[in-house]
């Protein structure tokens, strides 16, 4: 399995950390103190270094400096577990049980592949004389005590994130000693953790070939196949999973997500408030609960779940965000002062600090106190980017890539390959240009069925690119140029089947996964007969409106100035291309004219479809459906022009937006 490569500390430190744990080993904790000590006055904040010198320092019977040691590093790495069994042991050495107890099961909670640990806290459990505890404690010593040393440690390098030695580690292993169970499980979570779900998927279902009855494994290959959007096979594991322990809340949680994803909300929420039921206060089944109700529809209920999430865990940065993501809800003083005090907070985690600067950015948008608004919106596209891989480069590499491969000749040869049906219609092009508007005008057809923005066709792109990916010379796009008549119909077929499970019965239905624009010349190639429309909203509008939204998952080029400008130019280029080589194919639909003139843009939609005018697409309003993107509740609403210049509000600080985006802002009319 090839795995991306990750950073790793310089060979000189490795090298040194080495030798520090020799001496250590050795019992010669002075010069071991001492070594840690000069390094860390070039790297203080390296987490391995301090952890060596607490540990020496602990050896020394420093303890009070130990203490101060992994104080530190706490601040640091707060879910480090070595640091938390290291302060165990420290209290233990200072005969206090309590704080030890503590410490040790912090410990073990983040991290259960911690022998040392464990091994303590039996004994402590036997000392204080709980002997239920120790039992406990004793069982989980003997079960790492039967499983490969290098088991045990990559498991506890995983757990404390070293995703690159662990992998090293258990891959070693596996070319040694063959098939082991928990080796094999280990390395597909290793690839989970990483999103290299096509490997993780293959390894578990080997694991559970071998090992049918590993429920562990079962709901890891369950978590993959959700995660891959392949509900339906997920659902045969969860149902499994269930049978054997129907009060399981996790398995009950993986059933509820899968039920969201084939669309059935009502299964999901009856799932969540049976939930609820035994967990009244768990803050995230609150918020799924509240997700589920928003898409179809019913507000009310869904900002009564939002609020007990947010009361259930006050700094819950995704509570608040998600009511100010209805786009209709409106805070009170006391809600921003609740999340002006999260946001603050020193030990607010990243992701609730910068959920919560995006709602305080909408709260104080909808006062229109636009200063404090958008210095809260730069903070947390600021703070999101921060932990974001995204490289823009790649983007325009497969841009293009496109523009060599795809040829108005290259199409010429392949006419009329591929799977003939006409049945879907792929609404494209960037998020927040609304996209969802025209879903819910065609959706609100006799003839026509919305689905949900899906993931097939970015998973047919992954097939493509196969395992080794080479981000400076792409397999995909290429790889088309080698694909016969029959693979393209397979593949057109393949993405028909895939999708049905989406579906109720009308013969036409929508794809509106924005992304898909990049890929138009494999949908051309696999589906001729399938209808392309471009939403696209005026650059500084759409940009805006990109830079102030937080996205569930995927969309990294969205949080800042420079990326989302980047690829809004990549866009026209890309889309130009497509113009020239496949005239006529893709039906332009600009957001302004939809809004200035309603019925002609719907008419002008349906008769690009082929489908006949209908009254109830210019009342899409009045359609229900479920819908799951950020403007599910603009889209229950008449059309207003209120939303369309926003950006001007902003204006004292998009200069430099409008400087990069050059002259797409005119170009976009082409």
């Amino acid at each position: 399995m090839t795995l991306p490569a990750v950073l790793e500390p310089s060979p000189s430190v490795e090298q040194e950390l080495s030798r520090m744990r020799g001496l250590q080993k050795a019992g010669r904790h002075g010069e071991a103190l001492e070594a840690a000590q000069a390094r860390l006055e070039a790297l203080p904040e390296n987490r391995d270094l301090l952890l060596v010198a607490a540990v020496s320092q602990r050896h020394l019977l420093r303890l009070p400096e130990a203490l101060a040691t992994l104080d530190r590093l706490e601040q640091l790495q707060p879910r480090f577990s070595r640091l938390h069994q290291e302060r165990g042991l420290c209290r233990v050495a200072l005969k206090d049980a309590p704080a030890a107890l503590e410490a040790l099961l912090m410990a073990v909670n983040l991290n259960p592949a911690l022998p040392a640990a464990w091994s303590m806290l039996e004994g402590l459990y036997r000392l204080t004389g709980d002997a239920q505890n120790a039992a406990t404690a004793a069982e989980h010593v003997a079960t790492l005590k039967r499983l490969p040393g290098e088991v045990v440690a990559a498991t506890a390098l995983f757990h404390d994130g070293d995703l690159g030695p662990a992998e090293q580690v258990v891959r070693a292993y596996l070319l040694a000693h063959g098939d082991q169970l928990e080796a094999m499980r280990l390395l597909a979570r290793i690839g989970m953790a990483r999103d290299v779900l096509d490997d993780a998927e293959v390894l578990l279902a080997a694991v559970l070939e071998l090992a049918p009855d590993y429920q562990a494994a079962r709901h890891d290959y369950a978590q993959t196949l959700v995660q891959r959007h392949k509900y339906v096979e997920a659902r045969t594991q969860i149902t499994r999973l269930l049978e054997l322990e129907p009060a399981n809340l996790d398995y009950r949680s993986l059933a509820a997500t899968t039920a969201v994803g084939l669309a059935e909300q009502d299964a999901a929420i009856a799932l969540y408030r049976g939930m609820l039921a035994d967990r009244p206060d768990d803050p995230d089944v609150h918020l799924w609960l509240a997700h589920a109700l928003k898409t179809v529809g019913r507000t009310s209920e869904a900002v009564d779940a939002y609020r007990a999430a947010a009361a259930a865990r006050p700094d819950f940065g995704d509570a608040y965000w998600s009511l100010a993501n209805l786009k209709s809800y409106r805070f009170n003083d006391e809600e921003i002062a609740r999340m002006r005090a999260g946001e603050a907070a020193p030990a607010t985690a990243l992701a609730d600090r910068y959920h919560l600067c995006f709602a305080l950015g909408k709260a104080l948008e909808d006062r229109a106190e636009t200063t404090e608004s958008w210095r809260y919106y730069a903070q947390g596209n600021a703070l999101k980017r921060s932990e974001s891989r995204y490289r823009p480069e790649i983007i325009e590499t497969n841009t293009r890539k496109q523009i060599e491969v795809c040829t108005r000749e290259f199409f010429a040869r392949r006419a009329g390959w591929g799977a003939p049906d006409r049945d879907p219609i792929f609404i494209l092009g960037l998020p927040r240009s609304g996209s969802t508007l025209l879903e819910q005008i065609l959706a609100s057809h006799s003839q026509v069925e919305g689905t949900q923005e899906l993931a097939d066709i970015q998973r047919i792109v992954l097939e493509l690119q196969g395992r080794d990916l080479d981000l400076e010379d792409p397999r995909y796009p290429a790889v088309l140029a080698d694909l016969t008549e029959d693979a393209l119909r397979r593949l057109g077929d393949k993405y028909l089947a895939d999708t049905r499970v989406y579906r109720s019965g009308q013969p036409i239905f929508i794809d509106k996964m924005p992304n898909n624009f990049r890929h138009i010349g494999l949908i051309h190639l696999m589906l001729p007969n399938a209808t392309l429309i471009d939403a696209r909203r005026d650059p500084m509008s759409c940009c805006f409106s990109n830079l102030k939204q937080l996205f569930a998952q995927g969309q990294e080029f969205a949080y800042s100035i420079e990326d989302i400008s980047r690829y809004y130019r990549t866009y026209l280029e890309l889309m130009r291309h497509w113009d020239e080589v496949l005239p006529g194919r893709v039906l332009r639909v600009h957001h302004e004219d939809v809004v200035s003139d309603l019925e002609g843009s719907v008419r002008r939609m349906l008769d690009h479809c082929g489908l006949p005018f209908e009254p109830a697409c210019v009342d899409f309003h009045k359609t229900r459906r479920s819908v799951r993107t950020p403007s599910s509740e603009q889209v229950r609403q008449p059309i207003f022009r209120d939303g369309l210049d926003q950006w001007k509000a902003y204006a004292p600080w998009l200069g430099p937006l409008e400087v990069a985006l050059g002259d797409a802002v005119t170009r976009y009319k082409d």
